[in-house]
């Protein structure tokens, strides 16, 4: 069936390649002649006048060529088509799969307690995208100190610091996030923190903090911006 409606080669490599030969020509053959796949695949659908101006005419002497070997002639796409929906068809139920587990995340408990150790103004609570300037120490279950900002020296204490940051976007743990939303200004708090807002499997190993570990941290919230 492909053989009957095959066109005939109108030109050979020479004329293709010859200046006398117009892209405008080789671009309507190609239009008239090849499956919209092939079309697609060699940027040839749209406008003639638009495919002329992009178009370089060696690429038009390769797709014109790449026609004939291929066979890909109209009419010829039917099973391409039923494939590229096939493939179609599985890309959006993997993408449906991707987001499903973030959709699961916000199912449930929260993965941390807070205890209060000093209120705060129960006026200025940061929102999402907020700067929020905190100092804290970081322990393990056994008490180790992984990490802190409170320096206990008098020089380095002049020259420190809190932590700021944009909370509620993802610059921190997630259990730093949900938590300091509840926090008002002055605020300081004992946090426990599940592994899964936390490290997770992998921990950090860099500083020392083990997989699956659940954290223990003081933070005092010291401005909201």
């Amino acid at each position: 069936m492909a053989a009957s409606s095959e066109p005939a080669r109108e030109w050979s490599n020479e004329q293709l390649n010859s200046d006398d030969l117009p892209k405008k020509d080789i671009v309507k053959f190609l239009q008239d002649n090849g499956s919209d796949s092939f079309l697609a695949e060699y940027k040839l659908l749209g406008n003639i006048k638009n495919v002329v101006k992009t178009a370089k005419k060696d690429q038009l002497a390769t797709a014109y060529n790449k026609l004939f070997e291929t066979k890909r002639f109209k009419g010829s796409d039917s099973v391409e088509t039923v494939t590229k929906d096939v493939k179609d068809v599985k890309l959006t139920d993997e993408k449906a799969k991707e987001t499903k587990p973030e959709e699961t995340v916000e199912e449930g408990p929260p993965k941390y307690t807070k205890n209060i150790l000093k209120k705060g103004d129960k006026t200025n609570f940061p929102k999402k995208g907020d700067t929020v300037h905190c100092w804290y120490t970081g322990t393990l279950a056994d008490g180790t100190v992984f990490d802190s900002n409170i320096q206990t020296s008098s020089k380095k204490k002049k020259a420190a610091k809190p932590l700021s940051f944009k909370v509620g976007v993802g610059k921190v743990i997630r259990g730093w996030d949900e938590a300091l939303l509840t926090m008002s200004k002055g605020e300081k708090a004992k946090l426990e923190i599940e592994a899964e807002w936390a490290y997770g499997k992998k921990g950090l190993p860099d500083a020392k903090i083990p997989p699956n570990a659940k954290l223990f941290f003081e933070v005092e919230l010291v401005d909201v911006e």
